[in-house]
């Protein structure tokens, strides 16, 4: 067995350090960089590594992992921290237009915030996050659901190869004709070349409605799954704070000016609101960021509707003041919110066969539904609570009659002990089929996340 001790990563992370070039750097946790590498958006997905490593070239991250290998050594803890060696690919950030201005290359190391505003340079855009600080890497591996999804697909279906050093070390261009590994990539990104779209000028921003327009909100929303205009997109997210219920709603229209009629509900209701057509990168600064707050603790859970009905959505709603009123007992801090993630039914027709979505012919919304808090003491309790809330919204679905008895939940909103056939359904077996080939010694689940 491999030696797992702290001593035993401390000789890890010094040998590293010896065997990399000067343009890599390791550091230890008296490092002010130390601290910005094990960062994570909430403190409780935080855990300390031993030190972190950020590798400038694809050949220093095969060295890295060669070491790591020798030596043994996501919102959910130990997804994307570990107590050993912290490899953080924040140096892979460079952004290069191909010749064509058909396809964009993206460092795994960048957020897409800082992409958008690289590429509005060029007029172009990519499927890629929605909000400010999110990486390009952990969306684009767990499907990746963007603003013009239900024009050209996931994040995933736009991905036209992925430079790739696997679990052994070497490098591999990987494109569509390496069957296996296109399926269910192993190993550590370090760059993605994603197809590129022009891109103009948008229109939207952000409304909020208070607790007075409640009943209002959600009828507005109700109104909006039906629309079929794919470069329409309202995301909804009902928030319990502070003793009442928030709507605040991110509205975008690919185009300088929406049709008439589309977001007339959003409109009329008195509201905050921040809405103007802008560059399309401005759009997304003006989302609600995901910098790091030090002191909040925070998780999400991921559900699968595949219809947001009235019904469904005032029991949403119903589910978000429940658990409001009662967890504020404890910590008059909670913050207990649930989104509404509709898009139109192209949504997966853009793509080839992948570990997710399992099932293209049936659309499972990426819904989620969040705590945030602040005492420690509470994250059992937490986590429970959170775990009963999206049961009781897939009971609901069900009750209603939707097909969710093998409902499809988004990786990246999955609790950290979701079955892994809740998010890749029949593809499981293939999965661990895959890594038993590509990964004989199950090198990358020392990084922790979802284990096949």
């Amino acid at each position: 067995m491999k030696d797992s001790s702290p001593g035993n990563f401390q000789a890890v992370c010094s040998q590293i350090a010896s065997a990399v070039s000067n343009a890599s750097q390791v550091f230890p946790p008296s490092a002010p960089q130390y601290t910005s590498d094990n960062r994570h958006q909430f403190f409780s997905a935080t855990q300390a590594s031993t030190c972190s490593v950020e590798p400038d070239s694809v050949e220093d991250v095969s060295v890295i992992v060669r070491r790591i290998i020798s030596g043994g050594h996501n919102g959910n803890p130990g997804f994307s921290s570990t107590p050993g060696v912290q490899i953080a690919m924040t140096r892979f950030n460079a952004v290069n237009v191909n010749a064509d201005a058909c396809t964009v290359d993206l460092g795994s190391g960048l957020t897409w915030d800082n992409v958008y505003q690289q590429l509005s340079a060029f007029n172009l855009t990519v499927a890629g996050g929605r909000v400010p600080g999110v990486g390009v890497g952990g969306l684009l591996l767990g499907g990746g659901y963007s603003f013009i999804a239900s024009q050209y697909g996931l994040g995933i279906d736009n991905v036209v190869s992925y430079d790739l050093v696997l679990p052994n070390g070497t490098f591999k261009k990987v494109t569509a004709d390496d069957e296996d590994l296109w399926f269910g990539l192993r190993g550590i990104v370090t760059k993605f070349t994603l197809k590129s779209f022009p891109q103009g000028e948008v229109w939207g921003g952000i409304v909020t409605w208070g607790a007075d327009q409640l009943e209002a909100s959600k009828n507005a929303v109700a109104k909006f799954t039906t629309v079929t205009d794919p470069k329409a997109v309202a995301i909804p997210t009902f928030i319990y704070t502070s003793g009442d219920v928030l709507t605040t709603t991110s509205v975008f229209y690919d185009g300088p000016v929406p049709p008439p009629g589309i977001f007339d509900d959003f409109i009329n209701i008195p509201v905050q609101r921040d809405l103007s057509t802008r560059s399309f990168s401005d759009l997304v600064k003006s989302q609600a960021s995901t910098t790091i707050s030090p002191d909040v603790r925070g998780i999400a859970c991921g559900f699968g509707p595949t219809e947001y009905s009235t019904s469904f959505i005032n029991d949403s709603v119903d589910e978000v003041i429940f658990w409001g009123r009662r967890l504020t007992q404890l910590d008059p801090e909670v913050q207990v919110l649930v989104a509404i993630d509709y898009f139109t039914s192209g949504l997966l027709s853009h793509g080839t066969p992948s570990a997710y979505p399992p099932n293209r012919s049936q659309i499972y919304f990426p819904s989620g539904i969040g705590l945030k808090w602040s005492n420690s003491s509470l994250d059992q309790v937490m986590v429970g609570s959170l775990r009963q809330a999206a049961d009781n919204l897939h009971a609901a679905a069900l009750r209603e009659g939707q097909n969710v008895t093998n409902a499809v939940v988004y990786p990246n909103y999955a609790l950290f002990d979701t079955p892994l056939e809740a998010m890749y359904g029949n593809n499981v077996d293939r999965l661990r089929r895959l890594r038993r080939v590509i990964d004989p010694g199950n090198v990358m689940n020392l990084t922790g996340g979802f284990r096949f």
